[in-house]
């Protein structure tokens, strides 16, 4: 099948690589444009451009593609690009724009979106964050029919995972980029053959995936220690739990729940017990134990070559969360 993909992260890279693999002809690439990265903060192309670049197939890289908008001739110019690449159907995988009308009625077969959740569980642009975060038991890839809508179009093909009590939003994601690449090669399969059944979205369950923000880090101890946990994980890889301590703001990689309740006159954030396997911390009628951590500049460590470098005493309390 002829196609255009349109995605950014490595998520959608996966899914371009099996496509590509599939023995699926892609026309054309739509990316994010260029972005600062690194400590020079030199231009960085995407994963998804990347891909591209390295295997000879055109890029476009427009900021938006509302042909009425402040960015009117990116979007004129691939539109020519696109109506040139007569694709059968588009693609798209964490792409980050917004896709008008016009874009969606443009191949023969349409959009079909890959989404990293259960729709309607999880719609918008977080999904497998908010997943962990929540302590949902289970998530999964839907392939859908994009409407103008956010994430609200037909599913057309649905897969279920497991979400482990040790998964973080790093390891999801590699488990899901894999699982969206391979059940978007299966409904194009379908979709030849005219065998696609469009299946409505039950309104009722819906739920929205909001963008992850940095001020979202900072751990609150005033929260349950199932809380604090499933946020640390959720927050891995991006923007890293972060905690306080002795003016130093470390980034928490890793934690655990201890069985049991503090004291009734220890204060929250504050350290009960340092060992080589972990930092034992009070929170709201529980316990954390935190087991990696890292300094700003230094490396992310276990607990225990952590302490070589940094001195944590029992009785040291946590700054509390910024408000």
């Amino acid at each position: 099948m002829r196609l255009i993909f349109a995605g950014t992260p490595e998520f959608a890279r996966v899914a371009l690589a099996q496509l590509h693999a599939a023995g699926h002809e892609i026309a054309l690439v739509l990316s994010q444009p260029d972005r600062p990265a690194g400590r020079g903060l030199k231009l960085q192309a995407s994963a998804v451009k990347q891909f591209a670049l390295d295997h000879a197939i055109q890029v476009a890289q427009p900021r938006s593609l509302r042909l009425d908008g402040k960015f009117a001739d990116d979007a004129i110019a691939a539109r020519e690009d696109m109506l040139a690449a007569k694709a059968d159907a588009m693609v798209v995988a964490a792409y980050g724009l917004i896709l008008p009308q016009w874009v969606l009625d443009l191949p023969r077969l349409g959009c079909f979106n890959i989404h990293g959740s259960l729709l309607p569980r999880w719609r918008g642009a977080a999904p497998i964050h908010r997943a962990i975060e929540a302590g949902d038991a289970q998530t999964g890839i839907t392939i859908m029919q994009m409407d103008a809508g956010l994430d609200t179009g037909d599913m057309l093909l649905v897969a279920a995972v497991p979400i482990n009590a040790a998964d973080t939003t790093a390891t999801l994601h590699d488990t899901l980029a894999e699982l969206g690449g391979r059940l978007m090669v299966d409904a194009l399969a379908l979709a030849e053959r005219g065998a696609l059944v469009p299946v409505k979205q039950d309104e009722v369950g819906v739920t929205y995936a909001h963008k992850i923000d940095k001020s979202e880090a900072a751990v609150d101890w005033t929260q349950s220690a199932d809380v604090i946990v499933r946020r640390v994980r959720a927050f891995n890889p991006f923007p890293a739990a972060c905690a306080t301590l002795n003016g130093e703001p470390l980034k928490v990689w890793s934690a655990q729940v201890e069985p049991g309740r503090p004291p009734g006159d220890v204060d929250f954030g504050q350290v009960m017990a340092v060992a080589p396997d972990g930092i034992t911390v009070a929170a709201m009628n529980s316990i954390v134990v935190l087991t990696a951590l890292q300094r700003p500049g230094g490396k992310r460590l276990g607990v225990a070559d952590f302490l070589r470098g940094f001195d944590v005493q029992a009785g040291q309390v946590f700054e509390p969360r910024a408000n």
